[in-house]
Parts: structure tokens; sequence; C-alpha cells
């Protein structure tokens, strides 16, 4: 069964519902609505409720612990409490816009391809049924695609393995040897939490860089888009946040440095049965290893489109594929943050409005 919409988001979070709220705005009805209109849309979300990846983040993420929930399109967020775990404060936020725009949204619903169709079309592939569409725009982010690393005698080791994606709460680490992976903000911030309840061990690749002095939106920030914007403009893939930002010497991470839990150590060579092997050939204990590698952009449903370059970057002229005005990616790239999903929400929608009209 196959069903049509003139634009088909791909993902419900902050991206998706940014831009589900422009094409709305943009006179775009609801591609479940029967009749349809000329000019539709739909935003398919594999999520089971409003909220996005922060339905699954850790226990102890608190709202005063996030890099900043940018408010959504038309929608200032209430007073917050810093205290609230992020994992339910964000998605009330996100239920309440849904409520408010009435956007059309199929969920939970699992896209597994997208392909070239008849007459220029796109069709999209999912468990339920299949949509056929004259452009979409992704707005999948990273959460389903962690970063595992393999390393040596990995399958040998006796002890817990766990990647942030699956960590709930420092309680299950409690008392044990455990070493941290990872040089990102989320590696700070569990080190600083798992090292109040067990003996820690930091291990990076690289030398960890702290910014000195305050971060300013600004400047900084800036700066720091304009390098990504030259990266996905040259076709380049992108590096991981902090590869552009460097750490920042905020509480939790004094909290850590205070305790002792910030002592870096070199990338253990192999992994054994009962710990690792450290870069100078000595053997420490570990029970459980927890893999703060981060993530990438989940994109493999795209592939079939073949938009990856040699070096298996994306080109994008602002949030569209270079090579193909009927694809844009948003909350990918510059538009990674809570406040560039938003934009790039609009940036797509304006520019596929104009593409459409050809």
């Amino acid at each position: 069964m196959s069903d049509a919409a003139t634009v088909v988001v791909i993902g419900g979070g902050q991206s998706g519902l940014s831009a589900g709220y422009h094409l709305k705005r943009r006179g775009f009805g609801s591609a479940l609505d029967e009749p349809a209109g000329d000019r539709t849309f739909v935003v398919l979300d594999a999520a089971p409720a409003p909220g996005g990846a922060w339905l699954e983040r850790w226990e102890s993420l608190r709202m005063a612990t996030v890099n900043g929930i940018f408010d959504l399109p038309g929608f200032p967020k209430p007073p917050l409490d810093p205290e609230e775990p992020s994992r339910t404060a964000v998605p009330r936020y996100f239920a309440n816009f849904e409520r408010r725009t009435e956007l059309p949204i199929v969920r939970p619903i699992q896209v597994s391809a997208v392909r070239p169709g008849p007459d220029d079309k796109l069709i999209v592939e999912t468990n339920r049924q299949q949509w056929v569409t004259e452009a979409i725009i992704n707005a999948t982010g990273t959460w389903t695609n962690p970063v595992r690393p393999h390393y040596p005698g990995q399958e040998t080791f006796t002890g817990l393995q766990l990647h942030t994606h699956d960590y709930v709460s420092a309680k299950e680490l409690a008392g044990l040897r455990v070493a941290v992976v990872g040089g990102g903000i989320s590696a700070i911030q569990l080190l600083e939490e798992i090292s109040r309840v067990a003996r820690t061990a930091w291990y990076t690749r690289r030398p960890p860089v702290f910014r000195d002095g305050q971060f300013e939106p600004e400047v900084t920030g800036r700066e720091i888009i304009a390098k990504v914007i030259a990266d996905v403009e040259n076709g380049r893939p992108t590096g991981s946040v902090v590869s552009y930002t460097d750490l920042a010497w905020t509480p939790y991470a004094l909290a850590a440095k205070a305790r002792g839990a910030l002592e870096r150590r070199p990338m253990f060579t192999a992994i054994e049965a009962h710990g690792v092997r450290e870069w100078d050939g000595s053997f420490t204990s570990v029970d459980a290893i927890v893999w703060a590698t981060g993530f990438k952009a989940a994109l493999a449903h795209l592939d079939p489109l073949g938009l990856r370059n040699e070096r298996g970057g994306i080109r994008l002229i602002g949030t569209q594929v270079a090579d193909d005005p009927r694809v844009h990616l948003i909350g990918f790239g510059p538009s990674q943050s809570t406040v560039g999903s938003n934009r790039a929400g609009r940036d797509a929608v304006q520019a596929l409005v104009g593409h459409l009209r050809k």
C-alpha cells in the first residue's frame, strides 16, 4: 500500500517539529486528511511518543546540565525546573507543542529506505507502508547511530560494557572499577557521576582540550558554525561537537576534576577478560567499560540515493543536498544544535517551496 505526500519529514524531534510547523505555515495541508489538498506533508517519527531522543536520556541528566533547549517556533518554553530530568521535561514541552500545532505525525514508524521512484518522485519505505513524495526533509538526528569502537579482545571481556546510548544511571556501576572511554561532553558528565560511586579511569584517543574563559555565543558560536558550514559545503564528513568547541569548565567538570576523575590516560591497546592492556604494556583490572564515544548522523536509510561522496561526506548548500534539490538535511552539521534545528527547519521549507514551484 502506498500513500502520497508532497513532502515527507523523517524524524519528529526538534528539527522535524520545526519543519512541520513551517510547512503548515506555508500552506501545506495534512497528508493524513481525506480528501488531501494540493500540497501536503506528513511527519514520520520512530519514537513511541513526543520527545524524540530525549525520551531515552539517562536518568540523572537534569535540565540544569543539558546544553540549552531553544524554543520551538512560535511556542516559548514555560519555566522549567533545573532539577527536573530532561527525559521528562523536554518530551512534555514537545507534546504540548504538538497539541498546539496539530501537525500530521505518524508514530511509531520506522523508515528503512528512501529510493528513487518514477517521474522524479521518491519512495519512502517503512515498516508500515510506502510513501510516494516529491521531496523529503530528513531530521533523524544521531541518537540511533551510536559509535561503538572495537578493540582487540573486546569479545572476551567478562564484565559489563555499555554505550552512552544504553546508560541509565550510576547505580548499576556502584562499587565497580569502571573505564570511561571518550573525550566529549557526555564523557565528562558520566565521569562526574560515576566517580561518586565507583573507581573510574578515563581514556581518550587525544589529550582533551579545555577552553579557557567563558563561551561567548555571539563570537565563539559564530566561529564554530562557520567551521562546520565550511565542512559540509565542501563535502567533508563533520567531526564531533567537541572537535569544534573544545571542552568547557562547567560545574560538573570542575566537580569531576576535584574528585580526581579527570586524570586522563591514553587509549588502551587491547581488552582482556578482566581488564584492559594499557599503552605501555601494563594491565589494569576493570569490571565495566562505558563507551562515551559519541554518535554519528543516522542516514543509512538514505544510502539508496547515493548522496555520499568518496570521502563519506554529503555536500550541502544550506540545508539542501547539493546534488539533489529534493533532499534536505536538518539537525545535521551546522544545524545540529537546537537553535540551529529551528532555523534549518524554516530554511529547508523555504527552499523546497521554491523548488516545488519550478
